[in-house]
């Protein structure tokens, strides 16, 4: 049975502090009521720069979690956003009185210290308390200190408490807010407008997944969460925007599982004028500058595998990788029974209403894909698998689509977009069909969308980035759910 939701300690723990906040009250002193913090530093910058503030009077605020000392003495950690510092305090500097409460101050409380900077006979950086505080009483005790909270399951269900205990996690989402902040000053820089699309959609297209399905009572009408941004996106590039990013939340009616979260964050960009080369080119420069800005370097290293991200990227084509890596050629593969055939010679696992094309990304998938470990372009992905993407010219039993994959997972998926409104309508029929088969992935036909096509979109390259992955990667994380700060879990029973 699942672990409950509850913090560590007994019911006369919290009993006592219940009647702590009891007589606060009855004496006139309830946290509670109290709106604002006269804070004016800190605990970093006070530590960063102490021969400025050596002596001089400080007010600090935070979270109380470390008491100790006896008698008319006692020191205390404070904890800020910014790190901890160490408060002093004395029965006769503070008087009975004060003195008296601060005693009786708990772990986990949030508390106000104005005083001056010194440091102790141990070196130690501290506030020598003059006035003190208490703002917010803490009615429940965290984890013990030395054991912490280690429950992954209730690490994730209470991120408030995990965040407090383990430093670690606070600061993988302030490197997270980083990468994100990295991405949008780069693509800003380059010419880029973020923008906003809908959540709400009639029509969830631009990607295989199945939706959620939500109904809308103003209207009494069915609408699904969206699956991906692009078709909203590439309405902008016909309206003549020509460079468009948004970064936002997607939903996928999938599984759960270390890479997959039903809610994520995607960004995806189009440029006007360009096509899949250029969005090779982007995603290297992107990559470069952001492990560059976040993290110092271009080496970053993921569960002990080193990857550089300095060196030109690898480019091969999906063809080229599956016989590199399976020895089947599926250039010699000429009829969907025969790619039937040589699946089941290999032990690929396929459905009846597969064609060589799907054969060929399963081979990718069952072979190759766990190969891609430094930074690969996999290239020129079959038509079947491609609806929204342009033929080769050369080939047109393939498309102009790359996937960038790092330590074997897939980042980002790119195209140089279909823009031919004749066409695209022949593949939503297609996917149509897959969908009457039951494939409940396949996109439905988006006639506002195609209604766009035809007033008329330039050449455009196109992209999608997976940024929860990318932040798994650039903080060294192991699941996706340590780099969401409140992932999907299922609902406990009280």
């Amino acid at each position: 049975m699942s672990q409950k939701p509850q913090q560590t300690g007994t019911s006369d723990v919290i009993k006592v502090r219940y009647e702590k906040l009891a007589a606060l009250k009855e004496a006139g002193r309830d946290p509670f009521v109290i709106t604002t913090s006269a804070r004016d530093v800190l605990t970093e910058t006070i530590k960063n720069n102490f021969e400025e503030y050596e002596n001089k009077d400080v007010c600090v605020a935070g979270r109380l979690l470390s008491k100790r000392g006896k008698g008319k003495v006692s020191f205390m950690d404070l904890w800020d956003r910014s790190g901890k510092i160490q408060i002093f305090a004395k029965f006769d500097d503070l008087g009975e009185e004060e003195y008296g409460f601060l005693k009786k101050w708990d772990i986990g409380d949030i508390v106000e210290v104005k005083g001056f900077v010194f440091k102790t006979q141990m070196g130690e950086i501290s506030v020598h308390a003059k006035e003190v505080k208490l703002l917010s009483k803490s009615l429940k005790p965290l984890p013990e200190k030395y054991h912490g909270l280690t429950n992954t399951d209730l690490r994730y269900r209470q991120r408030y408490v995990d965040l407090i205990m383990n430093p670690e996690v606070k600061d993988t989402f302030v490197k997270r807010s980083k990468i994100i902040g990295s991405i949008r000053r780069y693509l800003d820089n380059q010419g880029f407008m973020e923008v906003e699309t809908p959540m709400l959609v009639a029509n969830a297209g631009g990607a295989s997944a199945r939706p959620f399905l939500t109904h809308f009572n103003a209207l009494d009408e069915d609408l699904k969460l969206r699956i991906s941004l692009e078709l909203y996106l590439k309405r902008l590039i016909v309206g003549g925007l020509e460079k468009v990013y948004e970064i936002g939340r997607v939903f996928r009616n999938e599984g759960v599982d270390t890479r997959h979260n039903p809610e994520f964050t995607l960004m995806e960009l189009y440029q006007a004028y360009t096509d899949y080369n250029g969005m090779m080119d982007l995603t290297e420069n992107l990559y470069r500058h952001v492990a560059q800005e976040v993290l110092g370097t271009t080496t970053i290293t993921y569960n002990g595998i080193e990857m550089d991200l300095g060196k030109p990227f690898e480019r091969i084509t999906m063809l080229d990788a599956v016989k590199k890596y399976s020895g089947v050629d599926f250039n010699e593969i000429h009829s969907d029974e025969e790619a039937k055939a040589i699946a089941k010679e290999k032990g690929v696992e396929f459905e009846e209403r597969h064609k060589k094309g799907d054969i060929l990304n399963l081979f990718f998938e069952e072979f190759a894909e766990e190969h891609m470990i430094q930074p690969t372009f996999v290239m020129d992905h079959p038509i079947e698998i491609s609806p929204l993407t342009k033929k080769k010219p050369e080939n047109p039993d393939y498309v102009e689509r790359f996937e960038f994959f790092m330590n074997g997972w897939e980042m980002a998926n790119a195209y140089s977009e279909l823009n031919d409104p004749i066409d695209q309508r022949e593949r939503f029929k297609a996917q149509e069909a897959l969908l009457a088969q039951g494939d409940d992935e396949a996109n439905t036909t988006d006639e506002d969308f195609l209604n766009a096509l035809e007033i008329g979109m330039p050449p455009t390259g196109g992209i999608g980035f997976g940024i929860d992955r990318m932040c798994m990667l650039l903080t060294d994380s192991a699941a996706i759910r340590d780099v969401l700060l409140f992932p999907t879990m299922k609902s406990l029973n009280d």
